[in-house]
């Protein structure tokens, strides 16, 4: 995973480089305007490919954010496919403008991922939590618990990205992938885990305690 840890996510590069090289093509030519307006587009990208480093609560009982973002809804649900029981579910909605790398909500071993193909609704609609294309990565903690973190594409995002794989060790924290331009991420905790935020909390990932396990 250490190839993640850049500025600029790689992801970004095939962005970057052809807007970069249109505003130097289109300066040269005299085209002041178009090439302010490529110029913008190559910092915007930039911006949104950016890959900060985070400061990763220790203890293995704390639950951070998988993403940067807005918490939509923090409400309780009978059931989930890859987990069974009653859950705690956590959404957090990721505008245009936040880091779009997610990363581990807890450390464990990678039991599995199952891609879901989907419709592309905006994000921030309760309904595209059952109809959207989604990527479901389920992580079992050393002691045994399940957590399960679910990529949401949104409106404006067509890209789920995973670096990860099944059968692998995590950490918390971790660099796991990237939803490209607008998503939705979320996570279903033990129905006795103390939820650590609210609705409307502004949430950075890796970094943000969103809850406790015990």
């Amino acid at each position: 995973m250490s190839s993640r840890q850049s500025l600029i996510i790689e992801e970004g590069w095939p962005f970057i480089i052809p807007l970069l090289i249109a505003g130097i093509f289109t300066g040269w030519l005299g085209w002041c305007w178009i090439a302010l307006i490529f110029s913008f587009l190559t910092l915007f990208v930039i911006w949104f490919f950016r890959n900060p480093e985070r400061k990763i609560p220790e203890g293995d009982e704390n639950i951070v954010s998988p993403a940067d973002g807005r918490v939509l809804r923090v409400e309780d649900v009978s059931a989930e496919p890859l987990c069974e029981g009653p859950r705690k579910k956590i959404s957090i909605f990721m505008n245009v403008f936040n880091v779009h790398v997610n990363r581990a909500p807890c450390s464990g071993r990678i039991e599995s991922i199952r891609y879901h193909p989907g419709r592309f609704l905006s994000a921030d609609l309760d309904k595209a939590s059952e109809l959207n294309e989604k990527n479901a990565i389920h992580i079992r903690t050393d002691s045994g618990i399940d957590i399960l973190t679910v990529q949401i594409a949104g409106l404006i995002a067509r890209r789920i990205v995973c670096w990860v794989q099944e059968g692998m060790q995590i950490r918390k924290g971790e660099r796991f992938g990237m939803i490209r331009f607008g998503s939705r991420l979320e996570v279903f905790l033990p129905p006795d885990s103390e939820i650590r935020v609210r609705e409307g909390d502004r949430v950075k990932a890796g970094e943000t305690l969103i809850g406790c396990i015990k």
